[in-house]
C-alpha cells in the first residue's frame, strides 16, 4: 500500500514552492499525479487533512484519482473542508470518528461594474453545479439535496457522514464489540432454533408428505433448504455466544 497526503492548502501546481518557502503545507495536482505515476498502479491510500483551496487544482486531484489504474482509499484524518471534500469523493473512503466533512459553495472575490458582478455570479453558479457532482455520484442525491446542503453550508461528524453515504466507513469501529448488536443477533439466532429445533424426524417425514392445498406435495430440495436453514442458525448462535462470551 502506497501512503499519500493531502494536507494543507490546495494550490494549483507551480505555486508548491511559495508555500514551501514560507514552511506552510500545501498539496497541488502535480504532487499527486506525480505520487501515483511513482505507485504504478499498486492500491494508494490519499490520507486528507485539509481545509480545501483552489477548486479547479481541487477538481484536478480528483480526477486524476478517479481515473487511477490502482485501488484508490480516502481516509479523512482530520478536517476535509472545501475542495478537500470533493477530493474525498474520488474513492472508497473512510473517516476517522475525530473528523469532520464540511460542504459549501463556492466562493470568489470580484471587483468592477454591475456587469462583472452579475458574471460572477453566474460563474459561481456553475461552479457550485460541477462541485455537487461528486457528492451526486458518490451517494446517489439528487441535485437539490446536494445543493442545500452546499447552501447551509453544512459540518458534518463520521456517523453523520456514513448516514448520508458520503463516506463508506467510520475508522477503527472494528476495535469496540457492539454488545446491543451481537445481543440482537444472539436473540434472532435463538428465536430461530427454537421454532425449528421442534422439527424431529417424525414430524419431517409428516412435512415431506404434507399436500397442500393444490395436492403438490412438498419437494425434498424444499425440506433440505429449510435443513440447512436451521444448521445456519445454529452455528450463528454458537458464534454469537463465543463472542458475549469472551467479552
Amino acid at each position: 500500500m502506497i501512503y499519500i497526503d493531502v494536507k494543507g492548502e490546495i494550490v494549483p501546481s507551480g505555486n508548491e514552492w511559495l508555500y514551501s518557502w514560507y514552511g506552510i503545507q500545501a498539496t497541488s495536482p502535480s504532487q499527486i499525479t506525480q505520487a501515483l505515476k511513482n505507485a504504478n498502479g499498486q492500491p494508494v491510500t490519499i490520507k486528507i487533512n485539509s481545509g480545501g483551496g483552489d477548486v479547479f487544482a481541487g477538481c484536478e486531484i480528483y480526477n486524476e484519482l478517479k481515473n487511477y489504474s490502482g485501488e484508490v482509499i480516502i481516509e479523512i484524518h482530520g478536517l476535509c473542508a472545501s475542495i478537500a471534500s470533493v477530493i474525498a469523493m474520488a474513492g472508497k473512503c473512510k473517516m476517522s470518528p475525530l473528523g469532520e466533512i464540511m460542504i459549501h459553495n463556492v466562493s470568489t472575490s470580484t471587483s468592477g461594474d454591475y456587469r462583472d458582478m452579475e458574471h460572477s455570479v453566474e460563474v459561481l453558479k456553475k461552479a457550485n453545479k460541477t462541485i455537487a457532482n461528486a457528492y451526486i455520484l458518490k451517494t446517489g442525491m439528487s441535485e437539490d439535496e446536494a445543493y442545500n446542503l452546499m447552501d447551509k453550508e453544512t459540518w458534518l461528524t463520521a456517523d453523520e457522514a456514513l448516514e448520508m453515504g458520503l463516506i463508506d466507513e467510520i475508522m477503527y469501529s472494528d476495535e469496540k464489540v457492539d454488545k446491543n448488536l451481537l445481543n440482537s443477533l444472539k436473540n434472532n439466532a435463538v428465536s430461530f432454533c427454537n421454532s425449528v429445533g421442534k422439527l424431529d424426524n417424525n414430524l419431517l417425514a409428516k412435512f415431506k408428505n404434507y399436500k397442500s392445498a393444490n395436492s403438490q406435495p412438498i419437494k425434498n430440495n424444499e425440506v433440505d433448504f429449510f435443513i440447512q436453514e436451521k444448521l445456519k442458525a445454529k452455528l450463528e448462535l454458537i458464534k454469537c455466544k463465543e463472542v458475549l462470551n469472551n467479552e
